[in-house]
């Protein structure tokens, strides 16, 4: 199959999709707001009906000062504790350009841990700093293979820098996710929009 492009090899001209191609298209499935949460729990909707799912978060506020923004699953039972194997690392800049750095985060990684799995660093209280970022899960009601997932976040940290946070790892079980939950790991939510979309 092939693509047509403009005679100046650009892909300006393609107004469509060739029909053997999928788009992928995303369903809003549910949308939450934050309003002084200590969670957000997505705990319906996340079935066979899609083999993906996608969480986006806008503008996640928290009322506590450097704090990290977190995610759990829930595997069957009423804990978010599934098991999970992960790996973490970030980009950051300074606003005053002191700093900048790209490396792995051990501190942000598990391996076989329980626990919350951290999506962004120390994210600051101030009036004008929050966290936005998305979160892919695939085929989490599968009873053969171990669930995977994605993630990526930007926040503004406490100490006034911007940082690029990514996240990735399964949750070891062969159990279906049936549930995700959004928290930050020191007080509430303050503020923030909260969505999921199942891709087809």
């Amino acid at each position: 199959m092939a693509i047509n492009v403009a005679n100046n090899q650009s892909l300006t001209a393609i107004t469509a999709l060739p029909s053997a191609v999928s788009g992928g298209a995303m369903t809003l499935l549910e949308t939450q707001t934050a309003s002084s949460s200590a969670t957000i729990s997505f705990t319906s909707g996340i079935d066979s009906t899609y083999d993906e799912y996608i969480f986006k978060y806008y503008s996640v506020h928290p009322s506590a000062d450097d704090t990290k923004f977190t995610v759990n699953f829930r595997d069957g039972s009423t804990a978010y504790d599934a098991t999970k194997t992960t790996t973490f690392f970030n980009a950051y800049h300074a606003e005053n350009d002191g700093s900048a750095v790209l490396g792995y985060s051990t501190a942000g990684d598990l391996a076989q841990g329980t626990g919350i799995q951290r999506v962004t660093g120390g994210t600051g209280n101030d009036n004008d700093q929050c966290a936005s970022g998305y979160l892919h899960l695939f085929s989490p009601s599968s009873t053969t293979f171990v669930k995977h997932f994605i993630g990526r976040s930007s926040h503004s940290e406490a100490s006034d820098y911007n940082e690029d946070s990514f996240v990735a790892g399964y949750c070891n079980t062969t159990s279906a996710i049936d549930g995700v939950q959004f928290k930050f790991d020191s007080g509430n939510i303050d503020t923030g929009t909260f969505k999921m979309y199942g891709v087809s």
